[in-house]
């Protein structure tokens, strides 16, 4: 156990790590790297090339020590970790590696500052917080297995169809090669896809909401093509757009995520931005499917009709059932577009009958579309526990 010394001399660090946070783990992802090529191909590198890991690590490594005197505060993010990590195949031989990185890059980063004592006293925090991650990430391995149809690892899958959304955006639908069952999964949730990337000799790792309601026969992901090509965070999606066909194979781990639908008598609210919306049609899916009742309010943004993926499907929907109400915003609106909204989502222009006080909320976008639509209605009194989100992007307190 950390003791009251060890606690303290880790909080001393906190100003350093809030001033030199992402060159601190800046260095350590290179020294990783360098002793561990291996691990590159677990790691999305394109997040290593936009900075964006470097910065969440710093992140979870500055909250561990602000909280160290009580870090059961950040359960429910170390939870998320561990979903996604589970995703990734993260296995308990890796924290060891990651803490000895950790470690060396803490010592030859502070210099002199890095007393026998400090190491001492983040070896023992860091095994503390490793353990606590090992034991959430078994039980979410043991979940899955338990699972009927279910795996841990990658697994093969074929490619029983693709679908064109839009000139952006594919919906593949995937069966598994062996013949086995389908798992269920909830509306909302998530599996990875590892690919050979050749330009880079890496299997590379990305995760795709599952944009389908658990059906028994397949599963279904709708990749965007992130433009322009070449850049490394479109690096897989452009690869799978242009490479993979039907009847080729790709390899997924089972699906995981707490994004889920909430059960209860109040009515939906779905707020997207872009290829945001694919866990929400998978739960718009399944309240069909269960002939849900409850009143939906689908509210959606993208750059104009033409790139509208399941605008079809939508419509078809608010046709069939008086409790399902679509509104969609382009930023491009043409003539046609005569029943659509101007420019990008905008919660001011709906009718507030629309967004009741008492609703499940579901908002998925980018960061900065979740932080600008959370606080619209939290401004207007709709309660935090009642908004739930999803970004697409790492953890926001990644810890390896």
């Amino acid at each position: 156990m950390i003791t009251e010394t060890q606690k303290d001399l880790i909080k001393g660090t906190i100003p350093v790590l809030k001033e030199h946070g992402v060159a601190l783990t800046s260095y350590f992802y290179k020294r990783m790297f360098t002793h561990n090529p291996e691990l590159k191909h677990i790691f999305n590198m394109g997040n290593q090339q936009n900075a964006k890991q470097q910065t969440a690590l710093a992140t979870a490594v500055l909250a561990y020590a602000e909280h160290i005197d009580n870090p059961t505060v950040l359960l429910s993010a170390v939870k998320h970790i561990g979903q996604k990590h589970s995703s990734l195949n993260i296995r308990p031989e890796h924290y060891q590696i990651v803490g000895k990185h950790l470690l060396a890059s803490i010592r030859e980063v502070l210099g002199d500052a890095a007393t026998e004592e400090l190491i001492a006293a983040w070896k023992v925090a860091y095994f503390q917080l490793a353990d606590l991650m090992i034991g959430i990430e078994k039980e979410m391995y043991d979940q899955m297995v338990q699972n009927e149809g279910g795996w841990t690892g990658w697994k093969p899958f074929n490619i029983v169809k693709i679908v064109s959304e839009t000139a952006e955006i594919q919906s593949v639908y995937l069966a598994p090669t062996d013949g086995g069952k389908v798992p269920r999964h909830s509306a909302g949730q998530y599996v990875s896809v590892r690919v050979y990337l050749p330009e880079l000799h890496l299997y590379q790792p990305r995760q795709y909401s599952l944009s389908d309601a658990s059906n028994g026969q397949y599963l279904r992901i709708s990749v965007k093509k992130e433009t322009p090509a070449g850049k490394p965070e479109g690096m897989v999606s452009n690869y799978l757009h242009q490479y993979f066909q039907v009847g080729k194979q790709l390899e997924l781990t089972a699906p995981t995520g707490s994004f889920n639908l909430m059960e209860n008598k109040y009515p939906h609210v779905f707020i997207s931005g872009g290829v945001g919306q694919t866990p929400l049609m998978a739960m718009l899916e399944q309240l069909v499917n269960t002939n849900g009742q409850n009143a939906v309010t689908w509210i959606h943004g993208c750059r104009n009709s033409e790139l509208h993926a399941f605008k079809e499907r939508l419509m078809a929907l608010e046709e069939q059932y008086e409790h399902i109400s679509c509104f969609s915003f382009y930023d491009e609106l043409q003539e046609s577009d005569k029943y659509n909204l101007p420019g990008w989502v905008d919660l001011a222009k709906i009718d507030p009958e629309h967004l009741p006080q008492k609703a499940n909320y579901y908002l998925c976008g980018p960061s900065g579309f979740i932080a600008k639509h959370f606080q619209y209605l939290t401004s207007r009194g709709i309660e935090t526990e009642n908004i739930h989100f999803e970004e697409f992007g790492p953890a926001s307190l990644q810890l390896g």
